[in-house]
């Protein structure tokens, strides 16, 4: 919601997958165009894309839910966006990861197994042959956005507002000079489009 806002308030048009068809007026009273369509059990995601330049992936399973469905959105959905935009022709795909995701993780407790289904999504989409952006945040908070972020291949633990994260994939989806990084985000000192044109 909050990223679809500003890249339609900036002149673009965005289309904001929803699973659910009432939830389509939280989107169309922002500028974004829903699109229903459940990426755990629908088909056709690449019509339903195509004529994009860019996509991202935003959606997660969410906390609460179980470890299968860490599997099925987490890592499932993520390349089953991957492989509709190789068809559709969409050439630039922009992740939201998480801090830690690695596919090497060990465990089976639920927190485990979604930084392993994000590692494995995360890897997948650096062998897509996509123009690829992985952004890894912190501990996602609902604080005001300040504007000031740090962002870079490894950074400490820390925290970032979801206005600051929504604001960050704004300025990486048309910064090619963040194609093919991986790059992590929590609060700093650095203002957005600085950080962003520095890495």
């Amino acid at each position: 919601m909050l990223l679809g806002r500003l890249l339609a308030d900036g002149g673009h048009r965005v289309r904001g997958i929803i699973r659910k068809p009432e939830q389509a007026a939280d989107l169309e009273a922002i500028g974004v165009e829903p699109l229903v369509f459940d990426l755990e059990h629908d088909d056709g995601l690449a019509a339903a894309i195509a004529g994009a330049d860019a996509a991202v992936f935003a959606a997660g399973a969410g906390p609460g839910s179980g470890a299968e469905r860490k599997l099925t959105m987490d890592r499932g959905g993520a390349i089953k966006l991957i492989e509709a935009c190789r068809e559709a022709g969409v050439p630039r795909y922009v992740m939201i990861s998480s801090k830690g995701a690695n596919a090497d993780v060990s465990g089976d407790d639920v927190f485990s197994l979604y930084l392993r289904a994000k590692g494995e999504a995360d890897e997948a989409l650096m062998a897509s042959g996509l123009d690829y952006t992985i952004i890894r945040p912190g501990r996602l908070t609902d604080d005001p956005g300040r504007g000031v972020i740090a962002l870079a291949p490894e950074l400490p633990d820390g925290s970032i507002p979801r206005a600051d994260v929504a604001a960050t994939l704004a300025a990486v989806l048309g910064a090619a000079n963040t194609i093919g990084k991986t790059l992590e985000l929590i609060e700093g000192d650095t203002p957005i489009a600085d950080a962003v044109a520095a890495v």
